[in-house]
């Protein structure tokens, strides 16, 4: 079907209740319901054509909420508009689904399949937590369902399945992320230490910039600073290594965002002003693998990096036509990995990657987070503060991706096309390398270590290490080399940490391994800040009684080892670490 209507944003809606009294306990529901009735107001259109857009609403799609399992959301924000909406839909979970449920409303517009497009979504976690603490539930006049709820839905602690990450007890977002982020600091040649600062510093300036949106859950406080985002204390606690909690997403919100979308000439036959207006220009997203062993490195991200390119590309656009950036933090690594990608600084860049200012200091929002980088987008692009933005919303293990473009100006694609008629990306990536997984070795043998973290007691304490890991290649066991981990010495021209030779590194070029730590004193050199563990060289072995491969590091490193000594964190950064103290 061609793409003949242009599809258009005319009005954008938040809402936020702060109270966190049982007696203003708000479900998520009444808060998206109040999102879209600020968007409609937001259209700038009288009463009567306000009315005349709400009873024209043919499609609601809602972001699966954390906070309630609700039987049919969609079609209760239907019955309760008034509307007999024909496409209902409520998505999986995933912070990526905002703005791929947004990127599907937009091409049925421009195809003529649906006339006005909501987007939707909410939380009330915060006020679910109240309620829960005073044990009223279900909360007081929250819309029945058939399940029942007796606690907060965390992803942290939600079932993991049966798989090979849980038989390593890994596989919470607050695991997997740290994993990139160890990855990527040895990729780069950077120092545990100034790799810490980076990211505090990086989440010092998304600190203020939530700091001045009246939005933000933070809004009313002063901005975390760079020393309090990176010193260890006891409410700043180490989460895994190397993330303390204030580089980790704070989801006990109440929040809700909605759009409306739809045609130019919809838009021009109600009224609505063309200030209103921002034009959709076009979307792209795909996933990495939902099993964090089957990546191709621990480095970078193929779905982040596809979807930002084919995001572009069907756009008509290059990352310098961008004005505005809103990537997805719900760790540092996200935006890291995104602004490398782009070529874009990491810190002080002169377009900066947040207009939220990230999910740490403006609230993680569950998977509807992305919904407010849309919110706002269209509000600065409206104010002439760009011509162009750009949405990176990113969900899972850092596995789902999808990137949208919007813009005070139609495409400038010279195709025709008022929106890209499909997709254009699979929904998989599936033609990277991967290297094959041994889930039990077979003998006591050597490995290199890929990247690592450590999980963390209430008290600062290090608990359990999980290790990624290359055993050494045989004839039979290498499966691809194009993943070899000799791409940790990349940066070695430039940086002379990293001293292995490439033939010490390429050996190490057999099937993958998960494995935890041995042995206390293995433990205590991967929560060490003092040296790069990616790369060393260990022993692993499978123990029968645990049903898991169990790694160990020698004392001393051999000379050929790819680990490198770095600086010790500061100790003003290391208050709180390892004391034991309750919290």
């Amino acid at each position: 079907m061609a793409c003949t209507h242009t599809p258009i944003i005319i009005g954008v809606g938040d809402c936020i209740n702060r109270s966190l009294s049982v007696s203003d306990a708000h479900e998520p529901l009444t808060l998206i319901l109040s999102a879209i009735d600020t968007a409609l107001k937001d259209t700038g259109l009288p009463s009567p054509k306000r009315s005349q857009l709400q009873s024209s609403i043919d499609s609601i799609d809602v972001v699966r909420t954390w906070t309630w399992p609700y039987d049919d959301l969609p079609g209760d924000v239907s019955r309760r508009l008034g509307v007999d909406a024909r496409h209902k839909f409520y998505s999986d979970h995933g912070g990526n689904k905002p703005a791929k449920l947004f990127d599907e409303a937009a091409r049925r517009i421009s195809k003529g399949q649906t006339k006005v497009a909501i987007v939707t979504g909410g939380e009330a976690l915060a006020s679910l937590s109240a309620c829960v603490a005073a044990k009223k539930m279900p909360p007081p006049g929250w819309t029945k369902t058939k399940e029942s709820v007796h606690s907060v839905f965390s992803a942290t602690t939600r079932d993991r399945g049966k798989n090979l990450g849980a038989t390593y007890n890994i596989g919470a977002p607050i695991q997997i992320y740290p994993l990139f982020e160890n990855g990527f600091r040895a990729h780069r040649g950077q120092s545990i230490a100034e790799n810490h600062d980076e990211s505090a510093q990086l989440y010092a300036e998304f600190a203020k910039v939530a700091e001045r949106n009246p939005l933000a859950w933070s809004y009313g406080k002063p901005a975390k600073t760079k020393d309090e985002i990176a010193t260890v204390t006891e409410r700043n606690r180490m989460i895994c290594f190397p993330y303390p909690l204030l580089m980790n997403a704070f989801n006990t919100i109440n929040l809700a965002g909605a759009c409306i979308l739809t045609s130019t000439e919809y838009a021009e036959e109600l009224g609505v002003p063309k200030a209103k207006w921002i034009y959709a220009l076009g979307g792209a997203g795909t996933q990495d693998s939902d099993h964090f062993w089957d990546r191709p490195n621990y480095h970078s991200s193929p779905a982040i990096e596809r979807s930002l390119d084919a995001g572009l590309a069907a756009c008509g656009l290059t990352k310098d036509d961008i004005d505005l950036f809103d990537f997805y933090s719900c760790f540092p690594i996200v935006p890291k990995l995104a602004a490398a990608h782009l070529g874009l600084p990491i810190l002080n860049s002169k377009k900066p990657l947040t207009l939220l200012g990230g999910l740490t200091s403006f609230g993680g929002a569950g998977n509807n987070y992305s919904m407010h980088a849309i919110t706002e987008m269209t509000r600065h692009l409206r104010a002439g503060k760009g011509r162009y933005g750009l949405i990176l919303a990113n969900g899972g293990w850092m596995t789902y991706e999808h990137v949208l473009c919007l813009s005070t100006m139609r495409r400038r694609t010279g195709d025709g096309l008022s929106y890209p008629p499909d997709p254009p990306l699979p929904e998989y990536v599936t033609d990277v390398p991967v290297p094959a997984v041994d889930g039990k070795v077979a003998r006591e043998q050597e490995a290199m270590i890929e990247t690592y973290t450590v999980d963390y007691d209430r008290h600062n304490s290090p608990q359990l290490g999980h290790i990624v890991a290359r055993l050494r290649s045989t004839s039979t066991s290498v499966n691809n080399k194009a993943s070899s981990i000799h791409a940790y010495t990349a940066n070695t021209n430039t940086n002379n940490r990293l001293s292995t030779s490439e033939k010490t590194v390429e050996s190490f070029q057999g099937p993958r391994i998960l494995a935890n730590h041995a042995d206390a004193a293995t433990l205590a050199r991967l929560a060490s800040w003092t040296d790069e563990k990616v790369g060393m060289v260990g022993i692993v072995r499978f123990d029968e009684q645990t049903g898991r491969n169990l790694f160990s590091l020698p004392t001393e490193q051999p000379s050929d080892s790819p680990s490198a000594s770095v600086k010790l964190l500061p100790q003003r950064l290391r208050q709180g670490y390892g004391q034991g103290s309750k919290l």
